[in-house]
This record gives C-alpha cells, sequence and structure tokens, in this order.
C-alpha cells in the first residue's frame, strides 16, 4: 500500500516548518561562525545578537523536530492503518535522525567556541588587564570595564540556555533511535505474519483442489 502524500498529511506540513527552519539555521550558525572569526572580543554587539538569532531559530528547529518524532510515533505501531507504508515510516524516521545529527554538530561547535571564550576571558587573556585593578582609572575605562564584564555574563547565560535546547534535540535524537529499533521489530513482525499467510494461501489451495477432485469422483461414480 503506498503512503498517504495528500497535501493535508500533517506530516508534510511539519516536514515543510522544519526544513525551512533548518535552512535558516544554517544561515544563522554560517554568520555566527564568520561574525566570530571577525570580532574583535567576545563582547562585540554583533556577536551577541548573532548568537541571539541562532539561539532562538535553534528553539523553534527543536520543536518542529519534536513535532515530526510525535507524528511518527502516531503512527508506526500500525503504519497501514494511516495508509502508510514502511518505507515511507522509514524515511520519515531518517529524516528526524538526519536533523538531529545536524543540530548536534551544531551544538559541538557553537559549545567549542563558547568554552574557549571562557577560558582566554574576553581579552584574550587568562587574567584581566591591569587596569581593571587600577583604582586610579578614569571613569570612562571603568565603565567600559564593567560592559565587557556584563557582556561576558550575558554570554554565560546565553550558554546555559542553549546547552538546555542542545539537551532537548539529544532526547529528540535518543528518541529518534528508539523508534527505529522498534520500528525494524515490527517489520521483521510483519516480513513473519506475511510468509505465514503465504504459508496458509497454499495449503488452502491445496485443499481445495482435493475438494473439487472429491466432488468430480462422486459425480463420476453417479453416472
Amino acid at each position: 500500500m503506498m503512503a498517504s502524500m495528500g497535501q493535508d498529511d500533517p506530516f508534510l506540513e511539519a516536514q515543510a516548518d522544519l526544513l525551512a527552519t533548518l535552512n535558516a539555521t544554517r544561515s544563522l550558525f554560517s554568520s555566527y561562525l564568520r561574525i566570530r572569526s571577525l570580532a574583535a572580543s567576545a563582547s562585540s554587539p554583533e556577536l551577541a545578537q548573532a548568537r541571539n538569532e541562532l539561539e532562538a531559530n535553534l528553539h523553534d528547529l527543536s520543536s518542529d523536530l519534536q513535532d515530526l518524532i510525535d507524528s511518527v510515533k502516531a503512527v508506526e505501531g500500525d503504519p497501514f492503518r494511516y495508509g502508510i507504508d514502511i518505507d515511507e515510516v522509514g524515511r520519515r524516521r531518517k529524516l528526524v535522525e538526519e536533523v538531529g545529527a545536524e543540530v548536534e554538530d551544531m551544538r559541538e561547535e557553537v559549545n567549542n567556541i563558547a568554552n574557549s571564550q571562557k577560558r582566554t576571558g574576553a581579552n584574550g587573556s587568562a587574567l584581566p588587564p591591569p587596569s581593571a585593578f587600577d583604582p586610579d582609572i578614569p571613569d570612562g575605562d571603568d565603565y567600559e570595564a564593567f560592559e565587557q564584564q556584563r557582556q561576558i555574563e550575558i554570554m554565560q547565560e546565553q550558554d546555559e540556555a542553549l546547552d538546555g535546547v542542545f539537551k532537548t534535540v539529544g532526547n529528540l535524537r535518543q528518541q529518534a533511535d528508539d523508534m527505529g529499533r522498534e520500528l525494524e521489530e515490527q517489520q521483521e513482525m510483519l516480513e513473519e505474519v506475511d510468509t505465514l499467510a503465504e504459508r496458509v494461501g497454499g495449503k488452502l489451495q491445496t485443499g481445495i483442489k482435493k475438494v473439487g477432485w472429491v466432488i468430480k469422483k462422486n459425480e463420476g461414480w453417479r453416472s
């Protein structure tokens, strides 16, 4: 039986949203890496804005991914009931796994950058500049140091929020793996049922032929 591919299929609608968000997130991720490589410091406002936008898209991507997982769960137990064959369910599961893996790769890359920033500090050294401890520095320098420190704190808060999003994506990816194993087991069961049905059908045909032969013999005796 072929999978239902109508335009009103909720999975296809969710899939379209997911792929659109994924493409936007790829663009934001590339932009974030470019800005990070050119930024003079970790407190760059442009860098902070790029990270915020990437964070928001990753959150939306996780939500869309959860919608797809819920949809696959709804049909994997009895796909034929919904007019979906095993191959289509496998394709949908593969899509979820691939998106989860790509998001996981982005998470690792961003975390590596964030951890590097935490180790080196906003000024690229392990310790703050000496002027940060000078009581005679002008007020303007004090304010700049305060702003830099505040930007570092904001980046750290963003890291924590992003970690939460990535943990959710990791959980979704694990769910997709579990669904894949369950689907493989169900496919094996369906194959066993098909084999048994073929055997029963063969025996039934043989029985019908024997009955027909007996009927013909009886008719021959009566005549």
